[in-house]
């Protein structure tokens, strides 16, 4: 009877021991899948708060510069916190080509804040009497211009 105690003992305690090393698994696992989402949100709640739109008049021929072959897109930040101007930063696709000389400025001075402009140009030599089409990318926000030159 005295073995039986004991090897039910020792069953008894190896359980323990597997038990406690499991909960500590899976303890180390949930807290590194919380951080996770933690830093997810926190790039989720950045590029919710980004939104911008162009106001650009397509109609208006101000879009396009023949003489100089320049594109000049007005840009508005119309989300709910600053963003960066920079080129580097924002991504801009005509008839489907990326563009990489772009030049950014903040009309009225930096830092482009909620409610301000940006002018965004770029050289490109674009057909006549063609349609066009512009796509600006920030923070994973997508706004499209159509012209006609």
């Amino acid at each position: 009877m005295a073995s039986v105690s004991s090897s039910h003992l020792i069953l008894f305690i190896a359980s323990l021991i597997i038990a406690a090393s499991v909960a500590g698994t899976f303890t180390q696992g949930v807290q590194r899948l919380s951080s996770a989402l933690g830093d997810r949100s926190i790039d989720v709640t950045g590029d919710i708060r980004t939104d911008v739109s162009i106001i650009s008049d397509p109609g208006s021929g101000a879009v396009y510069d023949e003489d100089n072959e320049t594109v000049t897109l007005l840009v508005k930040n119309t989300g709910s916190r600053s963003l960066p101007a920079e080129s580097d930063r924002i991504d801009v696709l005509i008839n489907g080509q990326y563009q990489t000389s772009l030049s950014v400025s903040v009309i009225g001075g930096p830092p482009w804040r909620v409610g301000d402009v940006a002018k965004i140009e770029f050289s490109k030599s674009l057909d006549a009497g063609e349609d066009h089409r512009v796509k600006i990318i920030i923070n994973d926000d997508e706004e499209v211009l159509q012209f006609r030159t």
